[in-house]
C-alpha cells in the first residue's frame, strides 16, 4: 500500500536519495520535504525525476526547532515520518554547541510532540554511530535524541504512534565525509591531507542507507534502535582507492573526533539481538528473547568485515555523482 511520508531534513543527501527511492519504486502517495533552506528545495524541484513528479510532493518551508511550524506542517493523515534533520558537523557542533542542542535535541522533541498529537502510526529518527560513547557534542545530542525517540513509546499514552531509531556509519557521499575531500583534492593536485593513518571507519552507501530505513520502517514495533551489519575501511586504503601511491600529510584529529567508531557498546550489547544484516539495541526496561551470548562491542576496528582497496574504488566509482552532486 502506497503511504504519504513526511521528511524532516528533506533536502539533505539522504533525504534526496530516499525521495528518489520512493517515486523510482512507486512506495508513495505523497511526499512532504520539510526543511529551512529554500535554494536547496528550489535545487530539488529541478532534478528530472523529480520535477516530473511535482503533483505527488510537497514543499514546506520550516525548522525542526519551530514547534508551532511543526505542529501546522504534520498532518494526521500522514502514515510514516522520517526524521532527518540534524546539525552534524563534529568541528561546528563543537565550536556552537547550544545551537547544536537546539536542533538536535530541542528539534527531536518537537517532532515527537507534534507527531503524538496528530496520532502518526511510525515515526524513524535517523542516528549516527557517534551516539555510541560519545566523546564529541554532535555524538551526545545524537544519544540524548535517541533516548528521546525510544521513550515517548512510554509517554505517548494511548496514542497509536511508534518510535524506532535507525543508526549507521560513515554515509558514502554525504555532506562532510571525507570522500569527496579526496576527490577535490585530487582534482586540485594538492597534497592529501588525513587525520591519522591508523582511523577506520565503518561504511554504508547512501542507497543501502536508504533501503536499511525502509526495511526497518516495515518491521519496527517501536522501541528498537535498528543497527546494520555494515562493513569498515581503514583510511589509507580508503585514500590509495583514489589515488595509488598518494603523497599526503597528517594534519592531526579534529576537535571531538574519534580514531575508531563504535555503533554497539558493551553496556548497549547486553540488551540487544543479532539477526541476519543486522541488530535490535532494545530498551533496558523492555523485557525479550536475547540471543547473545556475551558481551560485545560493535566497532569499526574489530569488524569482521574490512573493505579492499579494489572494493572501494569499485564503490567510489558506483556512486560517483553522489561525491559530486550535493
Amino acid at each position: 500500500m502506497k503511504k504519504i511520508y513526511f521528511i524532516t531534513g528533506g533536502t539533505g543527501s539522504f533525504a534526496k536519495k530516499l525521495i528518489k527511492h520512493l517515486i523510482k519504486n512507486n512506495l508513495s502517495k505523497k511526499i512532504i520535504i520539510f526543511s529551512r533552506d529554500e535554494y536547496k528545495q528550489q535545487q530539488l524541484k529541478e532534478d528530472n525525476l523529480i520535477n516530473k513528479n511535482l503533483e505527488n510532493i510537497r514543499f514546506l518551508i520550516g525548522d525542526v526547532r519551530d514547534e508551532s511550524r511543526l505542529n501546522f506542517a504534520i498532518q494526521d493523515n500522514i502514515d510514516v515520518v522520517i526524521h532527518a534533520a540534524a546539525m552534524k558537523q563534529v568541528p561546528a557542533t563543537e565550536y556552537n554547541p547550544f545551537e547544536a542542542i537546539k536542533t538536535n535535541i530541542f528539534g527531536a522533541q518537537n517532532v515527537i510532540e507534534a507527531c503524538i498529537k496528530k496520532n502518526i502510526k511510525k515515526i524513524i529518527a535517523l542516528s549516527t554511530d557517534k551516539a555510541a560513547a560519545p566523546i564529541n557534542l554532535y555524538g551526545a545530542t545524537k544519544l540524548t535524541s535517541d533516548k528521546l525517540f525510544i521513550n515517548a513509546n512510554f509517554f505517548k499514552g494511548k496514542k497509536r504512534c511508534k518510535f524506532s531509531v535507525v543508526r549507521y556509519g560513515n554515509v558514502m557521499g554525504s555532506r562532510g565525509s571525507v570522500i569527496p575531500l579526496f576527490l577535490k583534492q585530487k582534482r586540485d593536485k594538492k597534497i592529501f591531507t588525513i587525520t591519522d593513518k591508523h582511523m577506520t571507519r565503518f561504511n554504508i552507501t547512501l542507497n543501502e542507507s536508504v533501503k536499511f530505513v525502509l526495511k526497518c520502517e516495515k518491521i519496527m514495533k517501536g522501541g528498537e534502535i535498528f543497527v546494520p551489519k555494515i562493513p569498515s575501511y581503514r583510511i589509507l586504503d580508503l585514500l590509495n582507492a583514489i589515488q595509488k601511491n598518494p603523497k599526503y600529510k597528517m594534519i592531526g584529529i579534529r576537535p571531538g573526533e574519534k580514531l575508531h567508531e563504535e555503533m554497539i557498546t558493551e553496556s548497549d550489547s547486553l540488551n540487544t539481538q543479532e539477526f541476519k544484516d543486522y541488530f535490535i539495541i532494545h530498551p533496558s526496561f523492555r523485557k525479550y528473547k536475547s540471543n547473545i551470548k556475551k558481551i560485545f562491542s560493535y566497532n569499526s576496528l574489530d569488524n569482521k568485515k574490512y573493505l579492499k582497496t579494489n572494493e572501494l574504488n569499485s564503490l567510489i566509482n558506483e556512486n560517483i555523482k553522489d561525491f559530486t552532486n550535493d
